[in-house]
């Protein structure tokens, strides 16, 4: 080896190094396309578990079997959330869901309702936590809760999720249509309440 090429290897390592060290220091990780994500800590698994702790024991099994989702509101209901337009179908990638459209008046909004084929715990601790989303622990008449939205920039939804039986999920999602009309508090109590309202209908039908 000569002494040119030495000095050479000398120096990637150098530059190497220096690029793991600013990625340590940096504490966060390459996710795809090269966008970093924080790395989760044990204080972070400790947040989650302790959010998990929060949850109550669900009271009974609500079967979302069979469920048609367009029906979760009875009138009344429809016009206490002021859904002016009729429920249609919406995208099933993640469970059967019904779409109800809020667009008589501004802030236009819409409540995505879907039937998810997965226990409330994937949320907190599972595959579908996230460290981007921001989730508080609820307790929605007497059964487990959730709700959860990013934890930062531009409010757009929020997404309440109901622990309603082993490996169901009730999920109860807030958009904003007319943007920058609405909070993400606004959209979370808006997300909750209407949660509240399918849930007393299942129970009812159960």
């Amino acid at each position: 080896m000569t002494a040119a090429s030495t000095v050479r290897n000398r120096k990637v390592r150098i530059v190497t190094g220096g690029v793991l060290a600013t990625a340590a220091l940096a504490g966060c990780s390459a996710g795809t396309e090269g966008t970093p994500y924080p790395v989760e800590t044990a204080a972070t698994a400790a947040s989650q578990s302790a959010k998990a702790a929060q949850l109550p024991q669900r009271p009974a099994d609500i079967s979302l079997e069979g469920v048609n989702l367009c029906e979760v509101f009875p009138q009344v209901q429809l016009d206490a959330l002021k859904i002016t337009s009729a429920p249609r179908q919406g995208p099933s990638e993640d469970g059967p869901t019904c779409v109800f459209d809020a667009d008589g008046a501004e802030p236009v909004h819409a409540y995505h309702v879907r039937a998810v084929p997965a226990d409330l715990q994937e949320w907190i601790t599972g595959a579908r936590r996230k460290n981007s989303m921001t989730t508080e622990p609820k307790t929605i008449g007497g059964y487990p809760a959730l709700t959860n939205h990013r934890a930062a920039g531009d409010p757009a939804d929020c997404e309440t999720l109901v622990g309603v039986a082993r490996g169901q999920t009730l999920a109860v999602q807030t958009f904003a249509i007319t943007r920058g009309k609405l909070t993400q508090p606004q959209l979370c109590d808006m997300s909750v309440h209407a949660a509240d309202l399918a849930l007393q209908t299942l129970k009812a039908r159960n």
